[in-house]
């Protein structure tokens, strides 16, 4: 079986097993437009060019997970040596994990760092005839705080500015965003800086 076929095979059994595409897209780390050709796709027509990126073998092991959360973590810190964060009102209260993947990141890092953690739910994940995006009541609230968003993949940047506006609309302040891999090579989303560890790119 090719990775495309087994690509096709997963997104099935995911959607079989109650997955919305939203839900799919995160967790093969994939677009919602490449989701939806993996669900629909006909013989003769062209997959989207698109990277599926497989850390499971991370994110399945607890000390390998938190492993990568230090990096995430020391990246900032290694910028911030550099740059003019210096002041307490530089500094972010809440690390903010977007649901599902950014979530066990997040936690992580805010049990390091001694920050709060709040966990937003994508409009993506929703259910309802207008889904919308929303925070988890189970975790901390976000007005007044000064956030660092976290998520595994930069994908087309739309959960990315969704959360951003969340955010904002509430009284939050959005400092940065942090991820694992960025597939789309940007700097910064929605005047947001974004710092990811690795930067994946398509030749060609």
């Amino acid at each position: 079986m090719s990775a495309l076929e087994e690509l096709i095979t997963k997104a099935k059994a995911l959607q079989a097993g109650g997955h919305t595409p939203g839900q799919i897209s995160d967790e093969l780390g994939l677009s919602m437009e490449t989701v939806t050709w993996l669900l629909t796709q006909q013989k003769g027509m062209e997959a989207p060019k698109d990277v599926h990126i497989d850390w499971a073998a991370v994110g399945s092991h607890g000390v390998l997970l938190n492993d990568m959360a230090m990096m995430m973590l020391k990246r900032f810190l290694y910028l911030a040596e550099g740059s003019a964060i210096r002041a307490v009102d530089d500094l972010p209260d809440t690390v903010v994990g977007i649901a599902p993947s950014g979530a066990p990141l997040a936690t992580l890092i805010a049990a390091e760092e001694g920050l709060k953690l709040a966990v937003y739910l994508p409009a993506k994940h929703s259910r309802s005839e207008t889904p919308t995006g929303s925070l988890s009541g189970t975790f901390s609230t976000i007005t007044g705080q000064r956030c660092i968003i976290v998520d595994d993949v930069v994908k087309t940047g739309t959960t990315l500015s969704e959360t951003i506006a969340f955010l904002r609309q509430h009284g939050a302040t959005p400092m940065a965003v942090w991820a694992l891999f960025d597939k789309r090579g940007v700097r910064e989303v929605d005047g947001v800086p974004v710092h990811s560890l690795f930067v994946i790119s398509r030749l060609g």
